[in-house]
């Protein structure tokens, strides 16, 4: 077994102090190297990354299907492009046992990573609540192991998934961050909750920070913020924008629009 090295260890460190700040982790997902390093040039004190954006540049389904050493090989060459922590976002952990999903993340130079209770791979639509709850403590004791906090950000898929009604997803995610907190990790994630009473239900609720993402439309980051949630991500979103004016401009240019105009930004 090798032992985490320090500087790996001390990014750690800063990516879990940086849930505990008096402003909430502000995190734009990232996905390739360009993108990464513009993350950290702008200030943000990590970069995360996002499964279905990768999954997207991958071109594969973000279904917890990837492969792992293509997954592994670009988020290392991403956490060594940057001087900040970089936390991944690992789907449900790549069909890898713990040991090995956690000398994965330490060879990758990654401090924290985000792992999801959807069950890809079995009958249900999330993963039983106990089993993941091992599996988390599980990749906790792995790392502890090996020397390093990993920051676990434990998603919880009941509102995307729509496990039973309003009130039930709500029901469903309190208790399951409540328990994954208890296995051992370091911040909840319930994606896709929205509704600004849920959200302060869940702050309430959960002993720990939670994880929403600030959407198009939706509730901006200081409105977050006053509702106490203490990590926020865009998700796939920065990667669909960009890609939404990619996809702009090459429809102007194969139309035939003078070119300066198409290099203009905005």
């Amino acid at each position: 077994m090798v032992r985490a090295p320090q500087p790996l260890v001390d990014r750690a460190r800063i990516l879990l102090a940086a849930h505990h700040d008096a402003a909430p982790l502000v995190l734009p997902n990232a996905w390739a190297l360009p993108s990464a390093r513009a993350v950290a040039a702008a200030g943000f004190r990590a970069v995360a990354t996002s499964s279905r954006a990768i999954a997207d540049a991958l071109g594969e389904p973000d279904n917890d299907s990837s492969d792992p050493d293509l997954l592994f090989d670009l988020v290392g060459r991403m956490s060594r492009a940057v001087d900040v922590p970089l936390t991944a976002d690992l789907q449900a952990g790549v069909r890898l046992e713990p040991d090995e999903l956690v000398d994965r993340i330490l060879g990758a130079g990654v401090a924290g990573c985000n792992l999801e209770d959807t069950d890809h791979h079995g009958p249900g639509t999330l993963i039983e609540v106990e089993t993941q709850a091992a599996f988390l403590s599980a990749v906790r004791g792995a790392a502890e192991a090996r020397g390093i906090h990993l920051v676990i950000n434990a998603r919880v898929d009941t509102f995307v998934r729509r496990v039973g009604d309003e009130a039930e997803q709500l029901a469903e995610a309190i208790r399951r961050g409540r328990r994954y907190l208890q296995a051992g990790a370091d911040c909840v994630y319930p994606i896709a909750a929205a509704d600004p009473a849920a959200i302060r239900d869940l702050v309430a609720a959960i002993p720990g920070p939670v994880n929403i993402v600030a959407r198009a439309g939706g509730l901006t980051i200081p409105q977050l913020a006053e509702l106490g949630v203490q990590r926020i991500s865009m998700g796939a979103g920065i990667h669909q924008l960009v890609m939404r004016d990619l996809a702009s401009r090459l429809e102007r240019l194969a139309a035939g629009d003078p070119l300066a105009e198409i290099w203009q930004a905005g």
